[in-house]
């Protein structure tokens, strides 16, 4: 079971009530951190909003540093300290005397790297002063966000929270939350922001960063993990500090795979293959970590499981293609980007070739196929075996059918008589999991898709005549795919597009003919966003568009 959300939004802020004649307990320990560089003109809102705190100065202590300053922030800040400071549990000072730039630095809003290095090495000691002190928690608070409510510390601690944030009102779009984030971690659109932002809904919610205000508790399981700086050993993404801190929190929960501990005896396992003839898992040879949280969630559920290596989009080249005889399908556009067939997607179509080759050649009657990136439901094997029982049953003839995928029209589909649980699949996205029979595997071959390669999501639905743009279609005759989907679905993503661990090496990749190596981040397509809903328009019935209130 995943853990715990360690990044949540705090949206809604309700009263203490505490019942009478009862004393309040001790309230957590709290180190403020302040960080402080050119900030005279907002430093005594700022400052005067922390003493309104409504909150013991004994249970606070303050960690403050400035530096690089041409102002007069040095002399505001000592001028406080030396006000208010013995009020504190405990008081950090950390000057840095002498005014000076950055190397390369163009301006006081210019951001260099050793600027945002510098920065995570402040807040890093800081959060280090926190631990070896003893604090439950630590507040960052940007001089430049004015803490009008004097409940927000109150509130904050009361969540019993790892990571969580106030949101921040300002006056533009900006606010100190993402709802989305890229693979490459950059800042994502998504439908929930606004609605997030202008407080239509309220709530606390799990969301991908917070920064600029946020407390981390430090006696949570897990945040002994979180840092600043160094970034964490995998940390590809921008070099900042809010970002490195938003990986790191996502690192904390993910984690190795949970092990069961070797005093306790458990009933011993039995994989089987749940009556299918073979069990395929298509799975990146360089990409050993969803490999083995596959296989580990398998043999949890007691499926016998067979990986089959898939084939890498980044090892292919235009010789490659033209010895296995791919070619794209003349006219192909991605539906959401405009760009052509990229060479994640070739290797990803191949993959599943290759599979449908092996059912053929073994003559296997069904057989179950996963790829690598898969989120079991709850009691996943069970309500399968059930499902495939009750086709069983009704004597349904079937070729394939969807366990999970992204549902284009679901209101449009029709349930099958007799099969409370199964639906008539509509225009579907995904293949992460599906069930095949040697009936649908034939039918799949005999369409010769390599010489009118499209991506193997766009194939099928073409092959049951459900695709929406008819010229893709003509060029596959018959299209009588019999396809159907479990309703509801037993299958997700592990992530979507703007999670922070989200990849794709199918979206990341490059042109299907670019032999240069370079790969590029397709970011115009949304077919890995968690939200369903989608436009379809446009004279070719393909080309959709995301929902206004999905851009900011």
């Amino acid at each position: 079971m995943r853990s715990a959300p360690l990044l949540a939004l705090l949206l809604l802020m309700r009263p203490r009530l505490w019942a009478s004649g009862v004393a309040e307990p001790p309230l957590p320990s709290v180190v403020l951190a302040i960080l402080a560089r050119n900030a005279e003109h907002s430093l005594p809102h700022y400052l005067g909003a922390l003493e309104r705190l409504d909150y013991p100065r004994a249970r606070l202590a303050l960690w403050c540093a400035t530096d690089h300053n041409v102002d007069n922030t040095t002399a505001m800040l000592r001028e406080w300290l030396a006000a208010v400071g013995h009020h504190y549990a405990a008081v950090i000072w950390r000057p840095e005397g002498e005014p000076r730039s950055y190397p390369d630095e163009e301006g006081p809003k210019h951001w260099t790297k050793e600027r945002h290095q510098f920065l995570m090495e402040l807040k890093q000691e800081a959060l280090t002063f926190a631990r070896d002190w003893g604090a439950d928690y630590i507040l960052f608070a940007d001089t430049d966000n004015i803490l009008t409510n004097n409940q927000t510390l109150r509130f904050l601690t009361e969540q019993g929270l790892p990571v969580v944030a106030p949101m921040l009102d300002s006056q533009t779009y900006y606010s100190n939350f993402w709802c989305g984030i890229t693979p490459q971690g950059y800042y994502r659109r998504t439908a929930d922001y606004f609605p997030t932002k202008n407080r239509q809904r309220r709530g606390c919610f799990r969301v991908p960063m917070v920064h600029s205000t946020f407390l981390v508790s430090l006696r949570v399981e897990g945040t002994a993990q979180l840092a600043f700086y160094p970034p964490h050993p995998n940390y590809t993404w921008p070099f900042d500090d809010i970002i490195v801190f938003a990986y790191a929190c996502e690192a904390a929960v993910d984690g190795p795979p949970m092990q069961a501990s070797a005093h306790v005896s458990c009933p011993l396992k039995r994989p089987s293959k749940m009556g299918f003839d073979e069990v395929f898992v298509i799975s990146l040879a360089r990409r050993p970590g969803r490999r083995q949280r596959m296989l580990s969630s398998l043999w949890e559920m007691e499926i016998s499981g067979r990986v089959v290596d898939a084939v890498d989009g980044r090892m292919l080249n235009s010789s490659i293609l033209r010895s296995l005889g791919v070619d794209l399908l003349p006219g192909y556009q991605d539906p959401y980007s405009g760009r052509t067939l990229t060479k994640g997607e070739v290797g990803c179509f191949l993959s599943h070739y290759s599979i449908w080759e092996e059912v053929v050649a073994r003559g296997l009657a069904q057989v179950l196929v996963f790829e690598d990136d898969v989120r079991f439901e709850r009691n996943f094997r069970g309500r399968l075996e059930r499902l495939m029982e009750e086709v069983a049953e009704q004597k349904l003839q079937w070729d394939l059918i969807y366990l999970g995928r992204k549902q284009v029209n679901p209101e449009e589909e029709v349930a099958v008589e007799g099969l409370p649980g199964l639906v008539v699949a509509g225009y579907s996205y995904w293949t992460l999991a599906y069930t095949l029979s040697l009936a649908g595997a034939h039918k799949l071959l005999a369409s010769q898709p390599l010489r009118r390669m499209v991506p193997v999501d766009e194939f099928l639905p073409i092959m049951f005549d459900q695709h929406p743009n008819e010229q893709y279609k003509a060029h596959f005759w018959p299209r009588d795919l019999r396809a159907f989907s479990a309703r509801p679905l037993l299958a997700a993503p592990t992530h979507y597009a703007g999670d922070t661990d989200w990849l794709s090496d199918t979206e990341t990749s490059s042109p299907w003919d670019d032999d240069s190596g370079h790969l590029i981040s397709w970011t115009g397509s949304q077919k890995t966003l968690r939200d369903s809903r989608l436009d379809l328009a446009g004279s070719s019935g393909h080309s959709i568009h995301p929902h206004p209130r999905d851009e900011l």
